[in-house]
């Protein structure tokens, strides 16, 4: 019954900014790493950002770097990513992943580490 939902996508103008949430149910969320993950048609699952248990740690893909924001609250099983300065290279299905392990130090850095998965929502940036 682990469910991960995600909210916030849309379409947005280039430079434009978008907030994406993912609410966790069914999963020891505040002890879990979390990521957000996306794919572009044709393309592999790439992830782009996430946040260990206590938000210790923080990564980021180097093309988001500066642009996004991952947090997340522990008392209402909610991560966030805040998108800025969105361009056409974003568009693509975004994704909020848990991981299986917990209490990690270190985010894992790879989509293949992370077990339960939204079903993610759009983000189309387009002129």
């Amino acid at each position: 019954q682990v469910q991960l939902v995600e909210s916030g996508g849309g379409l947005v103008h280039p430079g434009g900014s978008l907030r994406l949430s993912c609410t966790a149910h069914g999963v020891a969320f505040s002890s879990s790493a979390m990521s957000w993950v996306r794919q572009a048609p044709g393309k592999e699952r790439e992830l782009v950002a996430g946040i260990n248990w206590n938000s210790r740690d923080e990564y980021y893909e180097g093309s988001v770097y500066g642009r996004f924001t991952i947090s997340r609250d522990n008392t209402q099983n909610t991560v966030t990513l805040h998108a800025n300065d969105l361009k056409p290279e974003d568009t693509a299905v975004y994704y909020c992943a848990g991981g299986s392990r917990a209490f990690l130090a270190v985010v894992p850095r790879t989509a293949g580490q992370y077990t339960y998965w939204g079903q993610g929502t759009q983000v189309t940036v387009s002129p």
